[in-house]
Formats: structure tokens, sequence, C-alpha cells
């Protein structure tokens, strides 16, 4: 682990990284959380039976909204020309679990470990809206990056 952190000059001050001198490479992220709520709400999911209707695919559709809208979100991000995002979202009657993973492939000069998280907690966040009106219990967790490749720090795999 760099003990330099990149985003704060000399004086202590935030700062975009500069990236220019940086090489244009393939670079990939996957982030993923869970979404844990009552066995009857997971119900209403499977079931489609919620008033405010799909819940995983109107989760998909914000969660690729939130990873294009992350330079926008994050202040010191890079805004990227996003070639892919792709998130799923999986019903875990077991756990009582929506799962989410989000996974975005670039090719540039930074990574997308930032566009990966903000896909997944925007996803989220967005089926915890859904629900809220039939289970405020819900809870959003395990929150953290999964995979990342490419660029010079290579690949990072979580345990």
């Amino acid at each position: 682990m760099s003990d330099k952190l990149t985003h704060i000059d000399a004086d202590g001050n935030a700062r975009m990284v500069d990236v220019s001198d940086k090489n244009v490479t393939r670079r990939t992220a996957t982030a993923g959380c869970s979404v844990i709520m009552q066995a009857e709400t997971i119900a209403l999911i499977r079931d489609g039976a919620l008033k405010k209707g799909d819940v995983l695919s109107i989760a998909r559709l914000a969660g690729i909204l939130g990873a294009k809208k992350t330079s926008e979100l994050i202040p010191l991000c890079h805004p990227l020309l996003i070639n892919k995002v792709d998130v799923e979202l999986t019903v875990d009657e077991s756990r009582n679990a929506v799962g989410i993973a989000a996974t975005v492939r670039v090719d540039g000069k930074t990574g997308v470990e930032m566009e990966a998280l903000t896909a997944a907690t925007v996803a989220a966040l967005t089926v915890y809206d859904m629900v809220k009106a039939v289970d405020r219990g819900t809870t959003i967790t395990d929150v953290r990056l999964l995979h990342k490749a490419g660029g010079k720090s290579g690949t990072y795999e979580a345990e």
C-alpha cells in the first residue's frame, strides 16, 4: 500500500491527479454490495408486486446512470468515456437479500473503481427507495471493490 495520498499536494491541499503522462490501457473494476431486507419484502420483489414497479430493472438502470455520473458526484474523479457498465442484481432468498455486482470497463488513463462502486451503491439505494414503504429496516451492507484490472498497479482480487 502506498504511503502517499495521490489527491493531496505537498501543502496538504486536495488536488486532481494529473494523468497526462499515463498510457491508455484497458481498465476494468467490479464492485459489489448487498441489500438485506425482510423475507416478505424479498417475496414482493420476486413476485413483481411492489407498487413502484420492477425493482431489479429500475435499480439496474440507476446503477448504470450512477457509473456515468461518478465524476459529477465525487469531486476529484476524472470524467471517463466508459465503454461498458454491467449491473447484475440477484435475489438471494436464503439471505433475504438482493446481491449487486457492478462491472465497469474503459480504455483510459485512470481506473474505474469509483465508477463501479458508484454503480453498485446507486443500484442499492434505488432498491432501498423502492422498498422503503414496506420495509424501513432494509440495510445496505458489504460495499466493496471485488476486482480491478489494468493500469500500472495491475490486478486486485478481493478475498
